[in-house]
């Protein structure tokens, strides 16, 4: 999840300010080399593939801000993000892929940094393999695991995200519905938020907003760095040697990466994505082919598809899309596709044609209506009416949301079939759709495509 920051030092380099500042930026990051005396490594591919690794760092925290984020506990000196970023050879295209922490993986043969034993290859969660081998053995065991070949590697922990969001001035996301997690004590409800630091390290911490657990984590996580990118590329942070500065020291102040990351790397990346946007962004999570794959002395973990995920490691080595970019028109987000949402429509005044007027808007938008509308038992009515069975809620604030001005009201037994009563202040009906769950096998989300509308 503190991934998220370390994508933003690839984007900010964009800003090509220089050898200096560059330079001196260089001199900020803490080093660590991962690729000792690494041998039998996959072959190169094309562009480059930068292993993302967020730990922990709360002891950086103040006890304070501990309290307030619900950060408690002893720092757990681990690992419980893992992403592979790869930045296309035309530097015209970024692929975020999330490993798993509780992936099922074996480690190759290693010694133990703690104790000194050397172990055999022996199954593991992901995540542990940075507790017995650090970041040498973490990417071993990624390289084993997608034969991609790892080219930099970087790490950042809790204050360097919270710093980074802070210093931005925040970062906007949408949800369509309440999202509250009393673990991180995240308590957001539906609409659109500005998230700082401490908030937005909440909204990609928690877990427990829904059964998702930690696949629905990643899913906002990657929405969150979409959102990020997309605040740095359209605030003049990336034009402003000030603003610059101030970010990329946040940055910067808690990253760890291999030696080989340096002033001219990160100078010839700027150079070459300068006109980084979200639409150049895609994100997913690596498919997995068996929930709960249990594991004597390991516990249960995530089995990945075999098919599905060489397909999508193959792409990364072959420096392909992930995706196709589909442009989308304007729509507000909503908790339910109109596609799954049947409604009635009535004519709720004296006008003729007014009931027809509004079922063709609606099902020329998604809804499945009726395709006949009659006229209601009252036909004084000032203001369009959206009656809903309480059971169907979600779909009722999804038809108002598309209604704009229109009235919510319960009416129970009414059953799965909203009922619209067209009121003479209808005017139009707004395009609403459901939060993209990705395109394609791969369930890809493009950044341009998670913002708020």
């Amino acid at each position: 999840m503190r991934a998220v920051t370390t994508l933003s030092v690839v984007v900010l380099a964009s800003a090509g300010l220089g050898h200096a500042v560059m330079t001196s930026l260089d001199a900020d990051i803490a080093r660590v080399d991962p690729f000792k005396d690494m041998k039998n490594r996959p072959q190169a591919g094309h562009g480059m593939n930068v292993l993302l690794v967020g730990t922990d760092g709360r002891e950086k925290i103040s006890k304070e801000e501990r309290r307030k984020y619900r950060l408690g506990g002893a720092p757990c000196h681990c690992t419980d993000t893992i992403m592979i970023v790869h930045i296309s050879e035309d530097r015209e295209r970024a692929s975020v892929v999330s490993l798993p922490r509780d992936s099922y993986a074996v480690t190759p043969e290693h010694v133990d940094r703690v104790s000194g034993k050397r172990h055999h290859g022996h199954p593991v969660k992901l995540n542990a393999a940075y507790a017995e081998g650090g970041p040498q053995l973490t990417v071993r065991t990624v390289e084993s695991m997608t034969k991609v070949k790892i080219d930099h590697y970087l790490e950042v922990d809790f204050t360097s995200f919270m710093k980074t969001v802070d210093v931005v001035g925040g970062v906007q996301i949408c949800t369509a519905d309440p999202l509250k997690d009393s673990y991180t004590g995240l308590n957001l409800p539906a609409g659109r938020h500005t998230l700082a630091g401490g908030q937005a390290l909440q909204f990609v911490r928690a877990r427990h907003v829904d059964g998702a657990s930690d696949l629905g984590r990643m899913k906002r996580q990657q929405r969150f760095m979409a959102a990020l990118v997309e605040r740095l590329t359209s605030s003049g942070t990336l034009l402003n040697p000030l603003r610059f500065r101030d970010v990329t020291r946040a940055v910067l102040g808690s990253v760890r990466a291999d030696k080989g990351f340096g002033t001219d790397e990160m100078l010839d990346l700027g150079r070459a994505m300068r006109n980084f946007s979200p639409s150049s962004s895609e994100f997913t999570t690596v498919p997995i082919g068996r929930m709960g794959f249990a594991v004597k002395g390991v516990g249960s973990t995530l089995k990945w598809d075999p098919v599905k995920s060489e397909r999508l490691f193959q792409a990364l080595r072959k420096d392909q899309p992930l995706s196709v970019h589909r442009p989308r028109g304007a729509a507000r987000v909503v908790p339910v596709a109109p596609q799954q949402i049947r409604v009635q429509v009535e004519n709720g005044t004296g006008t003729p044609g007014l009931g027809r007027r509004v079922d063709a808007a609606l099902a020329s938008t998604g809804f499945r209506t009726t395709h006949a509308p009659v006229n209601a038992a009252t036909r004084d009515v000032k203001r369009t009416v959206v009656a809903y069975d309480p059971r169907w809620d979600r779909s009722a604030r999804s038809l108002a949301t598309a209604l704009p001005g229109s009235e919510l009201r319960v009416v129970k037994g009414l059953g799965p079939t909203l009922k619209v009563i067209a009121g003479p202040d209808f005017e139009r009906v707004r395009k609403v759709r459901a939060e993209d769950p990705g395109q394609g096998e791969f369930g890809v989300v493009r950044g341009d495509e998670v913002g708020c509308d």
